[in-house]
């Protein structure tokens, strides 16, 4: 992939990446569930770091034709885990969802799969070290947020059946 078509790609990931944490912010101020709440705020914030990342990759690459030598190669680490089970614990268990917060979860499901592919076809495509390295670490964060989504829409369709799984609990007969 030439240097043009990296921009391109990065453009793309830009439009992509501000899209969805405004879906994330709109669906975290209209649910009034506080599991869906915490975690469609949590991935929002996370993207519009992510957009961040991207716009300052975009702009020194676009600035001097090449990868940025100083750009680092982190990205804060996902907490929608920590998020989940931190607010799960903290609430009434008997909170309402409706059925938009679970068509939310599901689009966003769909949009971090998307994401986590886009991101290894790019990572894929590039042969530099940190170019890879990079688009490496995008793509586990937006495989996280996968992850994340989908106990949450467990959540959402069996709450008891996602205690028992958090809680390990086991029938022994004893």
């Amino acid at each position: 992939m030439d240097n043009r078509g990296k921009i391109e790609a990065i453009e793309v990931a830009l439009t992509n990446e501000m899209r969805e944490r405004e879906f994330y912010l709109k669906n975290a101020q209209r649910t009034r569930n506080p599991v869906g709440k915490r975690m469609f705020q949590q991935i929002g914030d996370e993207e519009l770091e992510h957009y961040e990342r991207l716009k300052r990759l975009s702009a020194e690459w676009k600035k001097a034709g090449k990868w940025p030598d100083d750009l680092p190669l982190i990205v804060g680490d996902t907490l929608i885990k920590d998020v989940l089970v931190e607010v799960i614990n903290s609430v009434d268990t008997g909170e309402e969802k409706d059925a938009d917060d679970l068509e939310a979860v599901r689009t966003a499901i769909g949009f971090e799969e998307k994401g986590a592919k886009f991101y290894e076809d790019l990572r894929n495509q590039v042969t530099a070290a940190k170019e890879k390295a990079f688009f490496d670490l995008l793509s586990k964060i937006e495989r996280e947020h996968y992850l994340s989504l989908k106990e949450v829409e467990e959540y959402f369709v069996d709450p008891a059946s996602w205690f028992r799984k958090a809680e390990r609990l086991n029938v022994d007969g004893g």
